[in-house]
């Protein structure tokens, strides 16, 4: 038995039902109800938005530090949880949409480029493929997303087999994305149009929602020359506020925007409140700014490109409260957020008080893995193994080259001496010093894979991980003051909010204090090579990736360098190196990484 409406309820609800049926004849959609409409279900209806970013191709498992995140525990301490793997992350967003009848996934870009060898020797079909089978409902793009040039990028949207490849399956045709990969902010140069959809409308039950996707405006010096050959990365917040104007037009109110840029939280454990007041709290970096002048129409901003984790609260131009989010990367954590909407405004219900709901979540590995992901790995693994399981090396321990605990990597230093090695010859190029840029090490070395297989065995498919661009090496001659100039790039102009640190070769040393601004970190004094200060006249062979040589990351004094010479890829002088410096009886050992001095 149904209990009856008051009478003023019941002429609402004919009013709003001779509306419909006056849109439906007449072909005009209704506005909003009257402010006294009765709705059935209730005014209101949560929407939950699940989201990550920067899952890089990460099927399996990462290795190392790259396949954990920390978490603060009641007394103070931090604790390192095993996370990631796609067969996880499928079984979490699955579990955590059970009961909740509108339900949104997205992501904030990323999820190809820099892959390890399962998903990137097949171009990343792989990693499409699973994004399908999860349930992604739309994605901005990301940088990497340009590692293979625009061409290849409407492939992984459009679907078809490689172009020189072909189909790497016999029989089956690659599909493309299920979903919309949006690229607000990246025109092509002749015609001014987006190169992909800017924005889409997400619609369940009455409820719309739209979402607007741009990468970072800095994508030009980040990723190669070729990647964004004839693209233009316009502003961020311009972009975002002028599709959102288009959207209230078109009676979207409720908007989503994904960012692909983000920041640094004071803290790097996963379930840190950037939120909480005080001194050591907070966020710091690009979003920043960017959320504080993206328009209240705006709702919600999902960002990634720092892999870090949070979930905070940035006001908007009005004042309003805004969550901000990122799931850290490679798919170890996702994002739970509830949307309040408003089925009379339309629009998203804001409060300075979060749901309980929100907030990052772990993609652990002690619940169960989903099946179909399960065979989607061991299809495609199986496809990689004879080129993925070939030995290439052996390692008596962990060599760390990701991670924040120290500015010099031991693995990067591995890199480093590997491509002075491989370049040093007169013939190969003739290098004196070798640098490596951090954000090129993808993983660690981890003497034990997460697969299981034999300690200390390096296979090429764990080294191909470490180093997926093979980017071919580049020896140019620099004058010394300019190999200086190199070093002081690191912690000024573009990197000096966010310094990064160049992994060296054996032989080059310097000091780095910390204790000063800018380039006056870096001593001209201190840079000595097997000893020797040094001297800014004379001119060194200096060598790394193409990439880096080529000015990338905000370092504009290699653009000086003259009389280049490229050489074979970075992958290939890293498994050489590997091959060559190791064996069962006699593996690597974790270098000291004692080549820069750092003072604090």
């Amino acid at each position: 038995m149904h209990a009856t409406p008051p009478r003023g309820k019941r002429l609402a609800r004919r009013l709003t039902a001779t509306a419909a049926v006056l849109a439906a004849t007449t072909g005009v959609l209704a506005s909003a109800a009257p402010a006294g409409a009765y709705y059935p279900h209730g005014r209101t209806v949560d929407v939950q938005l699940l989201s990550f970013n920067d899952l890089h191709g990460n099927l399996e498992p990462p290795q190392g530090s790259s396949g954990t995140v920390s978490e603060t525990q009641p007394d103070g301490t931090t604790k390192a949880i095993p996370a990631g793997g796609v067969e996880y992350l499928a079984n979490s967003l699955r579990t955590a949409r059970k009961g909740h009848p509108y339900s949104v996934t997205a992501a904030a870009g990323d999820l190809i480029g820099a892959s390890p060898l399962m998903s990137g020797l097949f171009h990343d079909e792989p990693t499409i493929e699973a994004m399908n089978k999860v349930g992604l409902d739309v994605t901005s793009v990301g940088n990497h997303e340009f590692d293979e040039g625009r061409t290849e990028l409407t492939r992984m949207q459009k679907g078809g087999c490689h172009p020189t490849e072909g189909c790497f399956e016999k029989g089956k045709k690659f599909r493309g994305a299920d979903f919309p990969y949006l690229a607000a902010n990246v025109t092509d140069e002749k015609t001014g149009k987006p190169i992909l959809k800017p924005y889409t409308v997400w619609q369940r039950g009455g409820v719309k929602i739209g979402f607007i996707g741009v990468t970072l405006e800095g994508t030009p010096d980040v990723v190669t020359a070729e990647g964004v050959k004839g693209l233009k990365f316009a502003d961020e917040v311009e972009t975002i506020n002028k599709y959102a104007k288009e959207l209230n037009r078109q009676g979207v109110k409720s908007i989503v925007a994904l960012i692909h840029e983000g920041g640094m939280p004071a803290s790097g454990s996963y379930n840190f409140d950037c939120d909480t007041p005080g001194a050591g709290a907070g966020i710091s970096g690009p979003i920043v700014d960017i959320a504080k002048k993206i328009s209240p129409q705006v709702d919600a901003l999902v960002t990634g490109h720092t892999h870090a984790a949070y979930t905070c609260t940035i006001p908007d131009p009005s004042g309003a409260p805004r969550t901000v989010t990122s799931a850290a990367s490679f798919g170890r954590l996702y994002t739970d957020t509830t949307l309040t909407y408003d089925r009379r405004t339309k629009d998203i219900v804001r409060t300075a008080v979060k749901s309980p709901r929100t907030g990052n979540h772990v993609v652990n590995r002690d619940q169960p893995k989903a099946a179909d992901m399960t065979a989607l790995v061991d299809r495609w693994k199986k496809l990689a193994a004879p080129v993925a399981n070939k030995p290439v090396g052996y390692i008596s321990a962990d060599i760390n080259g990701r991670g924040s605990e120290a500015y010099e990597k031991p693995l990067g230093d591995v890199i480093a001496d590997a491509q002075l090695e491989g370049l040093a010859p007169a013939d190969k190029g003739g290098a004196q010093i070798a640098f490596m840029n951090p954000g090129g090490i993808r993983s660690d070395l981890a003497h034990k894979a997460s697969g299981g297989e034999g300690d200390g065995v390096v296979t090429y498919g764990e080294a191909f991980t470490v180093q997926p661009f093979t980017n071919n090496m580049t020896t140019v001659d620099l004058t010394g003051d300019k190999v200086i100039a190199l070093l002081q790039q690191q912690v000024s102009g573009p990197n000096q909010a966010d310094p990064k640190i160049l992994q060296i070769s054996k032989g080059l040393t310097y000091t780095l204090d910390l204790r000063k601004t800018g380039a006056e970190r870096v001593d001209p004094a201190s840079v000595k090579l097997n000893g020797t200060a040094i001297d800014p006249a004379r001119t060194y062979r200096v060598t790394a990736n193409a990439f880096l040589a080529g000015g990338g990351d905000g370092f504009p004094a290699f653009k000086d360098g003259t009389n280049r010479r490229v050489g074979a890829s970075d992958l290939d002088v890293f498994t050489a190196y590997l091959t060559k410096h190791s064996s069962a009886t006699a593996p690597l050992a974790p270098p000291k990484a004692d080549r820069i001095t750092v003072v604090k």
